[in-house]
């Protein structure tokens, strides 16, 4: 799977790990399982309910979640949020 980081993303992004580096590492080891299976049992991959219905997330650590988007047919995993259980739902 390709992972597809607009800017919206990217921004996102920059400002979660200005305030949590201790969890670079974390994510980069995150980023690539979900690469080579999006539901390992380690990420605790999930679709969401509700207004989210259309998204899956994964879990960072027990308390931080990245929301992403399938694109099927083009094999890529669309990025859409990080952080906080409470911030990203």
């Amino acid at each position: 799977m390709q992972l597809v980081r607009d800017d919206n993303y990217q921004r996102k992004e920059r400002r979660f790990f200005k305030y949590h580096q201790n969890l670079i590492d974390k994510y980069a080891e995150v980023l690539k399982k979900l690469q080579i299976d999006p539901f390992d049992s380690s990420l605790k991959t999930h679709k969401l309910k509700g207004d989210l219905k259309a998204f899956y997330a994964c879990s960072l650590t027990h308390e931080y979640r990245i929301i992403f988007i399938f694109l099927i047919q083009n094999e890529q995993l669309v990025l859409v949020d990080i952080g906080s259980h409470d911030d990203v739902y």
